[in-house]
């Protein structure tokens, strides 16, 4: 499933259309999310027959197509499903239950309710009035039969509306072998330095932005509550942030693209972000680096270009010699690798190194066995000329579970 985004230009009562569509889509979910929590085991089965009900007790409900709505009702049983996913799993801490949405951003609609005109233009046909809207920008519809659109999913950003298309297509990129390994080391004075002792600078994107930003929050702050200027400086805020998100997007992508490309085998460090943002003195900057986002897209072109990508355990990969294989005890503040055996590296490649030496171990026997993988025991010797139906074989063997 590839999803492909176009800005759509179209008329002020079109956008009012589009936004009501949203509402609609907001209301039969936290609907569906209040029925679920006053009753007693509410199957998915039974959430569609309450969508019927809305559909003919709300009039705007029956105005939004069937298979939106639909959608709705899979967004409200998508996250009660995780919550119940959570439980079972005894993950620590939060398990994720479900909350009302306020301030909802888009519309899905599956099969039906739109209708594509050419690879430019789109319709939706449902009673909510959106009408025809144009598509801008550079992907080509036309390449895609119309049958393989799943999903077509109106959004609103700061900056305007857009239209995104859910593709179902298998994306293969055939390459030559590179015979190259590379083991990656993220961090926050470097964006990441792998095993060969390359780095890569961290943009900061955030860190630069962050001046405009308080500027454009102070401007919001100052208007007063409800206002049109108010609303208008939030627009403002709102466009900043996303312009930083987009930069920081691009540019994980660019280089996880190039990684990927390069090599045969990437290994990178199995990190819980969600955990390490917790120490509030490098929460910003673990944020404003956006590691997941790297890892994301590292695993995402690893599957597209058939490369191999293995998430270690990142434990001891800094204290760890990787001449020796002694342990050097250092704070976070040392930043170069002295051992006692001689090896002296960038704290940041021994940490790269050792990431990929272990991602080799772990995938060194993988794939089915022709034979039984336990040793057999030896054959015992027989004199010459005795008729046996078998070899006498011994059997001590290897254990199973060594």
């Amino acid at each position: 499933m590839i999803v492909l985004e176009f800005k759509v230009k179209g008329k002020i009562k079109q956008y009012l259309a589009i936004n009501e569509a949203i509402r609609t889509s907001q209301f039969v979910r936290n609907k569906c999310l209040r029925y679920w929590i006053d009753g007693q085991k509410v199957s998915r089965a039974e959430l569609y027959r309450y969508n019927t009900k809305l559909r003919s007790e709300f009039s705007f409900v029956k105005d939004l197509n069937s298979h939106a709505c639909q959608a709705s009702v899979e967004r409200c049983w998508s996250s009660i499903a995780r919550f119940f996913d959570n439980c079972k799993k005894q993950i620590p801490g939060k398990k994720g239950y479900p909350r009302f949405k306020k301030n909802a951003r888009s519309v899905e609609y599956k099969t039906s309710g739109w209708k594509l005109l050419d690879p430019k233009h789109i319709e939706f046909t449902d009673k909510k009035g959106i009408g025809k809207l144009k598509l801008i920008g550079t992907w080509d519809l036309a390449f895609y039969p119309e049958d393989k659109i799943k999903r077509v999913r109106l959004v609103r950003k700061a900056d305007g509306y857009y239209c995104q298309f859910c593709i179902s297509v298998d994306v293969k990129e055939e390459l030559p072998p590179t015979h190259q390994t590379i083991g990656l080391d993220v961090g926050l004075k470097e964006f990441y330095t792998d095993s060969k002792g390359e780095n890569e600078p961290n943009p900061r994107f955030y860190r630069q932005g962050e001046k405009r930003l308080k500027f454009h929050q102070r401007r919001v702050s100052r208007k007063k509550k409800g206002s049109i200027n108010r609303k208008k400086a939030i627009n403002k805020l709102g466009r900043k942030h996303l312009k930083i998100s987009r930069q920081r997007e691009e540019h994980t992508k660019r280089l996880a693209r190039c990684v990927i490309q390069s090599n045969d085998l990437v290994a990178y460090e199995d990190l819980r972000i969600k955990n390490l943002v917790k120490n509030h003195c490098l929460a910003k900057s673990i944020n404003d680096a956006g590691w997941y986002q790297f890892r994301k897209w590292l695993e995402y072109f690893g599957v597209k270009m058939g490369r191999i990508t293995v998430a270690v355990n990142p434990a001891y990969t800094s204290q760890k010699c990787t001449n020796c294989g002694a342990e050097v005890k250092k704070s976070l503040s040392t930043r170069t690798h002295v051992c006692a055996c001689g090896c002296r590296l960038d704290r940041d490649e021994n940490a790269a190194i050792n990431i990929l030496n272990r991602a080799l171990g772990t995938t060194g026997h993988v794939g089915t066995w022709i034979l039984d993988p336990n040793a057999s025991g030896d054959l015992s010797s027989t004199f010459v000329g005795a008729v046996l139906h078998q070899q006498d074989g011994s059997l001590i063997e290897e254990s199973p579970y060594l």
